[in-house]
């Protein structure tokens, strides 16, 4: 399926991971590339994207295929898209018509079989409205539309992602996986979650590291050096070797 898809959301929403699921069901033979559109100035974006030929520019000493290209047959996920600057997006918007790509500094285009799955944390129709993004691209990008809900929109997903986090980070960083009782889910499930599952899954690795419940984890809980330093025994011995070894 050749169709775009924009994927719109809040940032740590999991929108490269849809873009991926999206890809895999596709049955599109080619790679899944992503790019972060707001990482890079255009001329460089344009660069990547679009690849240039010897000698188009200021130390360009050999020819390099772009990610167009190199996603030739399967997906390119444009992260970010609502960061991509207006020149850029005018090159995009062709590109999409004609499925077709010129490298910097070529003069003939090149033919392009490739998927574009797009995301943004950004309201893009606001964007459209305040002048920053290009309504004919805005509408060319959405051919299908998935909206990646908040975790706290869907707090009954949360006791299936904690533990799943659990696990596969205790296993990660060698430690017993921890249960996490029903109390302790409560006191999760009752927090804003602003940076979404990612910030969920921050949480439990902290918690893992520190061995303490995920809920004294949370922003604004501040770690203080004697709840992480082991109890001091007896000795009066207050050698600097001592102390770090604590």
């Amino acid at each position: 399926m050749p169709s775009t898809v924009l994927i719109e959301g809040e940032s740590g929403t999991g929108k490269e991971l849809a873009a991926r699921a999206v890809h895999i069901m596709s049955g599109r033979t080619g790679s899944f590339v992503p790019i972060n559109c707001g990482a890079m100035t255009a001329e460089l974006l344009e660069s990547e994207l679009f690849g240039h030929i010897k000698g188009a520019f200021t130390g360009a000493h050999q020819a390099r295929e772009g990610l167009f290209t190199y996603a030739n047959s399967g997906t390119l996920f444009l992260d970010e898209i609502g960061e991509m600057p207006l020149s850029m997006q005018a090159h995009l918007l062709r590109v999409l018509e004609e499925h077709r790509i010129r490298p910097v500094g070529a003069n003939r285009e090149v033919p392009v079989d490739v998927r574009i799955v797009a995301a943004s944390n950004r309201d893009l129709i606001r964007e459209v409205e305040q002048g920053r993004f290009r309504e004919d691209l805005y509408y060319r990008l959405n051919v299908l539309s998935i909206r990646m809900p908040a975790l706290r929109e869907r707090l009954e997903d949360l006791p299936m992602l904690a533990q799943y986090f659990a696990e596969s980070l205790a296993t990660e960083l060698g430690l017993p996986i921890p249960q996490i009782d029903e109390a302790e889910l409560a006191r999760l499930q009752a927090y804003s979650w602003p940076g979404n599952v990612r910030e969920l899954k921050n949480v439990l690795e902290r918690s893992l590291l520190l061995n303490t419940r995920p809920s004294q984890c949370l922003a604004g809980n501040v770690i203080i050096p004697s709840s992480i330093m082991p109890a001091a025994d007896e000795s009066t011995d207050l050698s600097l070797q001592r102390v770090e070894k604590q």
